[in-house]
């Protein structure tokens, strides 16, 4: 006797015929196959990529990531998405893995170099002995057979069409932007700085994470006037859909008030120059390192709609990068989802077609990691499916639970937008109080729940004869 594989509740296995296919090798399409491959399953991996190519893939490798390199915070105590990272730790799931291996200072984030996670992401998924992959795009939806479709905000149009005629309403659609990327040999340092703000980190290589551009209030508002009176992209005629507020163009941001990016990317608060340390810096640019060489520094929080020649001009006036070249200038593009709530159920199977599965991204998820966790769980059910039985959706304690919950019916389906995993989503802890004070108490009764109701739902809950 041995136990099956965790989450399954399986009446009986037959012997295996079929094979689950998943179309799109981002994240959210390898985590889904990586899942199921190691419950037995065989699985297709169908990328268009790259014969056809996307505005924003650089590559035809797996798991590529295309706007900012961060998994944002691996605080799994006292932040929603860090207690998404360990519950996708404790499944065995292959993008936190990789993440794990390629991981470069950022503080109390989980950043990564970007070209040596994909490589390694596509390695271990060709690797795998239960996994293919064939290259083609897929521009219908399937009658039969199993199918997972995780085709990200940049899904073809084909194949966004054919959505469209299934479910018998457009896609809906917001605007995502992507920052800029500059090569670290032409940045000034003389001016510039690294350090994390408040210095945290457990290292020194930690505390200095972040290359710092200070600027005071003559430069920012120099900048903030340029930025506004800048040429930017403008959208197509008849498009109409609004940005996700977790990644607005800093034009947009700066529209909403001359002082938002000081005190959003732009805070000084909890950093110190050391060219000046007793002058108090009135903004502040902060760069990331993009890859393992410390080549590449992207600039945080700067997603942009302004035209190239625009971008240039502008980013050139932040004290330090005067002279910067740019590896990559940022850009917007369409980002397509689905209105999940009134079309998928709980095992994320669109209602008009049960043998298609979304995952990823185009389910109203927003975020590698939200897009990889919605993989990881669609992975498993259409595995289980295939295995003759069915696999429980975890509970809404849970950072997975309460991201399906949300996009599976617990949304307002006529307000639906993309949705980052937060606290908000999770059902109150019983006994503990609202508000400021009790909030880091609070969070942590939120993750303590979480990882004991995970662990739960993990557990092996059959056993194959």
């Amino acid at each position: 006797m041995r136990p099956v594989a965790h989450g399954l509740c399986l009446p009986y296995i037959k012997r295996m015929t079929d094979t689950l296919h998943i179309v799109g090798g981002g994240m959210a399409g390898s985590e889904a196959a990586w899942q199921a491959a190691n419950m037995g399953v065989q699985v297709v991996i169908h990328e268009m990529r790259p014969n056809v190519g996307t505005f924003a893939h650089q590559t035809g490798l797996l798991g590529e990531m295309v706007c900012s390199n961060s998994f944002r915070s691996d605080d799994s105590e006292q932040n929603a998405v860090g207690l998404l990272h360990w519950e996708m730790r404790a499944a065995n799931g292959l993008i936190m893995a990789t993440a794990d291996k390629h991981r470069l200072p950022a503080g109390g984030a989980l950043a990564v170099d970007r070209d040596l996670f994909a490589q390694a992401v596509t390695d271990a998924i060709t690797a795998h002995p239960n996994i293919s992959v064939e290259y083609g795009e897929i521009t219908e939806l399937p009658s039969d057979g199993s199918w997972i479709f995780a085709t990200g905000p940049l899904t073809s149009s084909s194949l966004g069409q054919a959505i469209a005629r299934e479910t018998g309403a457009e896609a809906l659609a917001f605007f995502d932007a992507i920052a800029p990327i500059v090569y670290h040999d032409s940045i000034d340092m003389d001016r510039a700085w690294m350090q994390s703000r408040y210095d945290k980190g457990e290292t020194e290589e930690e505390r200095t994470a972040y290359l710092n551009c200070p600027m005071d209030k003559e430069q920012y508002d120099a900048f903030i006037d340029a930025l506004l009176a800048a040429d930017k992209t403008e959208f197509h005629e008849g498009e109409t859909a609004g940005y996700f507020d977790g990644c607005l163009p800093i034009e947009v941001m700066a529209e909403r008030g001359r002082e938002t990016l000081r005190h959003g990317p732009m805070k000084p608060v909890g950093l110190t120059n050391p060219h000046q340390p007793e002058v108090k810096a009135h903004a502040v640019v902060q760069l990331r390192r993009d890859n393992k060489l410390g080549t590449l520094y992207n600039i945080v929080g700067f997603q942009t709609k302004m035209k190239y020649g625009a971008q240039t001009d502008v980013f050139k006036m932040i004290p330090g990068l005067e002279n910067a070249s740019f590896a990559r200038l940022g850009g917007i593009h369409r980002n397509t989802f689905l209105n999940s709530p009134t079309l998928l159920d709980g095992q994320m199977r669109l209602r008009s077609r049960p043998n298609v599965r979304f995952a990823g991204q185009i389910t109203g998820v927003e975020g590698y990691v939200e897009s990889s966790a919605m993989g990881l769980l669609a992975g498993r059910m259409a595995a289980a499916e295939l295995l003759g039985g069915s696999l429980h959706t975890p509970p809404n304690t849970t950072a997975m639970g309460a991201l399906i919950t949300h996009i599976s019916g617990g949304a307002e389906a006529k307000t639906f937008q993309p949705m980052n995993v937060n606290f908000g989503l999770f059902p109150p802890v019983d006994g503990l109080k609202s508000g400021r004070r009790g909030r880091k108490d609070r969070y942590k009764a939120y993750t303590d729940r979480a990882k004991a109701d995970w662990q739960d739902w993990l557990a092996p809950q059959a056993v194959i004869a």
